[in-house]
């Protein structure tokens, strides 16, 4: 079996599935966007719910759970329908063993957080509630770990990406991980199929800095090596960078050598949005915004055969930014005639979009169209060893 990742047709938002080659098949969603418009079967809105749950497992109580979530930031399109489809809260006290299976709340074993990302929300930035339904759970693993000596069980179990501002998580060693660490597996399984390398966020030096730290600025960015099977000493590797923009690409294209920065998969950040590479407005700018060399450095490090795909609606010709035509044109100049550009929104067609789905292989990644579709491409670079 091949470790796998998925993307969601959720239009501009992001919803990714990380499922490891593991014989657990442990796995990491990253965001969620789940509309309520998918629940009317005469809305053309895709259910991404029912897809997910297509691909994650049950426990012995048939319960459905994922082995982590990691949510980038708090915007509302990379966590709408928490509430509605995650179970928040203790497991002893589940409550929907009596539902269909498919009204099931999803277990979340691990929860992946930064605190950063809730510190720069303001009252220009406010938190939607879905959004506060995660800080408050997770606020309650960080205590029930505090109160446990971090001795815990599955579903109180936490994750602390980026330290916070003024030492407030210092007492949180055993949980925390810092901007530039690496750590290996998911929920304490399967270390030795992923190393995730924290490249942001990134703390706040000064006052200046605090309105490029804003909630987009703070997004978790994680570089994982994906081992391709259980049978494999080679890794495939795919970035994922939230909404961060242009500021923060700069940043770590100064911060991080460039062998930090390759890939075999990229997920364009903000939904393909030009912002992540200029300092110029789109929309105001058109063909004559200026590019930053620096924050497409940082982005520009595909591998031979890469793939970079956008979280996002159709992107076409005019003047909207999420998501922008003249961003997709600089990544497939990144990508050059070796690699692929795929859009969620546009696959297999822009009338009903289907996950995208890609395999890790000995060099890079494979793309299939559905749950169970057969691939269609194959990566012609050479292995390469993990």
């Amino acid at each position: 079996m091949a470790a796998k990742v998925t993307f969601f047709p959720v239009d501009n938002g992001d919803m990714t599935l990380i499922q490891l080659a593991d014989a657990d098949k442990t796995c990491l969603l990253i965001d969620c966007k789940i509309r309520s418009a998918a629940d009317n079967p005469e809305d053309g809105t895709p259910d991404v719910a029912k897809e997910l749950r297509n691909r994650i497992k049950t426990d012995i109580n048939n319960r459905p759970y994922v082995d982590a979530m990691l949510l980038s930031h708090p915007d509302e399109d990379h966590c709408l329908g928490l509430k509605t489809h995650f179970w928040l809260g203790p497991i002893a006290e589940y409550a929907d063993d009596a539902k269909p299976q498919l009204e099931k709340r999803i277990i979340i074993r691990q929860l992946w957080s930064s605190p950063m990302v809730f510190r720069r929300a303001s009252n220009d930035h406010l938190l939607c509630p879905d959004a506060k339904a995660f800080n408050k759970e997770a606020k309650r693993r960080v205590a029930e770990n505090l109160k446990q000596n971090f001795s815990v069980g599955d579903g109180d179990k936490i994750l602390i990406i980026g330290e916070d501002e003024n030492g407030k998580t210092d007492n949180l060693g055993p949980v925390l991980i810092k901007s530039g660490e690496r750590f290996s597996g998911i929920n304490g399984q399967a270390a030795d199929h992923l190393v995730s390398h924290i490249l942001a966020p990134i703390s706040k030096q000064s006052d200046v800095e605090e309105e490029i730290l804003s909630k987009n600025g703070s997004s978790v960015i994680i570089s994982y090596d994906i081992k391709n099977s259980a049978y494999s000493s080679t890794v495939s590797r795919f970035l994922s960078g939230g909404d961060a923009g242009v500021d923060i690409w700069e940043r770590i294209s100064g911060e991080f050598e460039s062998s930090d920065l390759e890939y075999d998969l990229l997920q364009a950040p903000h939904h393909c949005s030009w912002r992540s590479l200029s300092h110029d407005s789109w929309s105001d700018n058109g063909e004559s915004a200026q590019i930053s060399q620096s924050a497409r450095s940082a982005l520009g490090h595909a591998r031979n055969g890469a793939i970079i795909v956008s979280s996002s609606k159709p992107i076409v010709d005019d003047k909207d930014d999420p998501p922008c035509i003249r961003a997709k044109r600089e990544y497939r100049s990144i990508l050059g005639n070796s690699g692929i550009f795929k859009c969620t929104g546009e696959e297999p067609n822009t009338s009903k979009p289907a996950p995208l789905q890609f395999e890790a292989t000995a060099s890079g990644f494979k793309l299939a169209v559905g749950i169970s579709a057969a691939a269609v491409l194959t990566s012609s670079s050479p292995p390469r060893a993990g």
